[in-house]
């Protein structure tokens, strides 16, 4: 297959990078790298994937929202990273289906915490969205295509870089692995959390049927 790894400079992304290319051909993107990408600019995604052609998978592992007080930070603070984590994946979801070949796939990423943590209220909102948007999205795809999503949780070597206890998180080459298992499985409208087991509080129960 061929797979655009985007954010494949990052931890998570390179670990993702390194493991499909055992067995696909994967077009390394980044925000300074080359091919170049902006999750955050509708137009630099469209630029991508007209340079890159016909693929069979998208890997989304750049995208980030930033902690913010829910108390005191501004609205314009507090909803920073709106555009990048949330709508810019589904921008690049919207836009690679005129890409993907029939039964490719689109994975986004979300997140989560082990326990709610002080600033993160627009993190899990934006998480949440994503969660909620890859659920929905997945029965309107059409030729085959796939949305999954992975929440990796904290990553072992950013806890690390952090100087903080490495021990309470996923490591990355872990967290990738799940990755994989959405560009080569056949799942979706799926959340995958490689951190689940080790952090039983990330596991989310099925939404309840019914309207709301």
């Amino acid at each position: 297959m061929r797979v655009i790894v985007i954010g494949a400079t990052g931890t998570i992304g390179s670990a993702v990078a390194a493991a499909l290319e055992t067995r696909h051909e994967v077009v390394r993107a980044s925000h300074r790298g080359t091919p170049a990408v902006d999750i955050e600019d509708p137009d630099s995604i469209t630029a991508l994937l007209q340079s890159v052609g016909e693929i069979d998978a998208v890997a989304c592992c750049a995208a980030s929202a930033p902690m913010a007080s829910l108390v005191s930070a501004s609205d314009a603070a507090f909803t920073q990273g709106l555009q990048g984590k949330l709508l810019g994946q589904v921008a690049l979801l919207r836009r690679a289906l005129h890409h993907l070949r029939d039964g490719g796939s689109v994975t986004l990423t979300s997140g989560a915490f082990a326990r709610p943590t002080p600033d993160a209220a627009f993190g899990a909102l934006v998480n949440a969205g994503i969660e909620a948007f890859v659920r929905a999205a997945a029965v309107d795809l059409p030729r085959g295509l796939r949305v999954n999503c992975v929440s990796p949780g904290w990553v072992r070597e950013t806890l690390l870089a952090m100087g903080l206890d490495g021990a309470d998180g996923t490591p990355a080459a872990t967290v990738a692995r799940a990755y994989v298992a959405a560009v080569e499985g056949t799942m979706t409208g799926q959340v995958m959390r490689p951190g689940a087991a080790r952090n039983p509080s990330l596991l989310v129960p099925p939404p309840l049927a019914g309207g709301g």
